[in-house]
C-alpha cells in the first residue's frame, strides 16, 4: 500500500498538480477527473498506485458533481440497468488489479484515452440497433464500463460511445455519468480494501488531494461558461494523445532497450 509521506516534496507537488487539473477538467466539461488524473500520474507511478492515489479524490469529486446536477437526477431511472450492471464490471475489474501485474495496465489505459479520443470524433452505433436492444446494450456497455474502470480507472471511454449514439443531452448524461463512476468507485474501494491494499491511512493522506480536487472542481464549473469549450477539448485532446504516447513507450520501453 503505497504512502504519501514516503514522497519527497517535489513529488507530492506534482501529484497535487494533477488533482487540481483534472478537477478543473472535470468541473469545465462534467466530466474526465479519472481519465486525467490516472494517466498522468501513471507516468511517475504504476497504474495500480495511480488508482490507489484517486480514490478517495474521485468519489469527492463524483459525490460533488452529483449534487450540483441534482436537478437532473430524475433521469437516473431510465438508465439504472446501465448504472446496475457497472457494480459487478468493477468488481471483478478491481479483483484482477488486485492480483495481477500491474504492467499491462499501462497499455489498457493507452489504448482506452484512445478509443475516447477516436469517439469523440466519429465513434458512434446505429442508434435503431440501440433503441431496439436498449436493456441489452445497458448489460454489455455496464460491465464492459464496469471492468475498465476497476482494472484501469478509466470507464468514460466506454460509456461515452453508448450515450453520443442515443444522443443523450449533456445535461441528462453528466449526472448518470458521474452516477456510474461513483458507483464503480465504492465497489473498487471495497474490493482492494478486502485485499489489504486501501487502509485509513490512504484515505487520510489523500484527504488533502481529494479537497483540492473538489475546489478545482467548483473553480472549474464556474468558469464553464466563460471558455470556448472546443478551445478547451482540443487543449485536453493533445494533453491525452501525449499521455498515450508515453504510456505506450513506458510499457515497449523497455522491451525495445532489451
Amino acid at each position: 500500500m503505497i504512502s504519501l509521506i514516503q514522497l519527497d516534496w517535489p513529488m507530492i507537488i506534482v501529484v497535487l498538480a494533477i488533482m487540481l487539473f483534472a478537477g478543473l477538467v472535470h468541473g469545465t466539461l462534467g466530466l474526465g477527473f479519472p481519465m486525467v488524473a490516472t494517466p498522468m500520474l501513471a507516468i511517475f507511478f504504476d497504474v495500480r498506485t495511480a488508482i490507489l492515489i484517486t480514490l478517495l479524490p474521485t468519489v469527492a469529486v463524483n459525490i460533488a458533481s452529483i449534487w450540483n446536477s441534482r436537478n437532473s437526477l430524475g433521469h437516473f431511472g431510465r438508465f439504472s440497468p446501465l448504472i446496475f450492471f457497472i457494480l459487478p464490471g468493477s468488481l471483478v475489474g478491481a479483483y484482477i488489479l488486485a492480483i495481477a501485474d500491474p504492467a499491462p495496465f499501462r497499455l489498457a489505459l493507452a489504448g482506452l484515452i484512445l478509443l475516447y479520443l477516436w469517439t469523440n470524433l466519429s465513434g458512434r452505433l446505429p442508434r435503431q440497433w440501440l433503441g431496439s436492444n436498449l436493456m441489452l446494450a445497458m448489460v454489455l456497455f455496464g460491465f464492459t464500463a464496469g471492468f475498465s474502470a476497476g482494472t484501469t480507472n478509466v470507464m468514460v471511454a466506454i460509456l461515452i460511445v453508448f450515450f453520443l449514439s442515443l444522443e443523450v443531452p449533456r445535461s441528462n448524461m453528466v449526472p448518470v455519468l458521474n452516477a456510474c463512476f461513483l458507483v464503480g468507485k465504492v465497489s473498487q474501494i471495497v474490493v482492494l480494501s478486502l485485499a489489504g491494499l486501501v487502509g485509513l491511512s490512504l484515505f487520510y493522506e489523500t484527504a488533502p488531494l481529494a479537497i483540492a480536487a473538489v475546489l478545482a472542481l467548483l473553480l472549474g464549473q464556474r468558469i464553464r461558461d466563460k471558455i470556448a469549450v472546443d478551445v478547451y477539448r482540443r487543449i485536453l485532446h493533445g494533453i491525452l494523445v501525449i499521455m498515450a504516447i508515453i504510456l505506450i513507450v513506458q510499457f515497449f520501453g523497455p522491451g525495445l532497450a532489451g
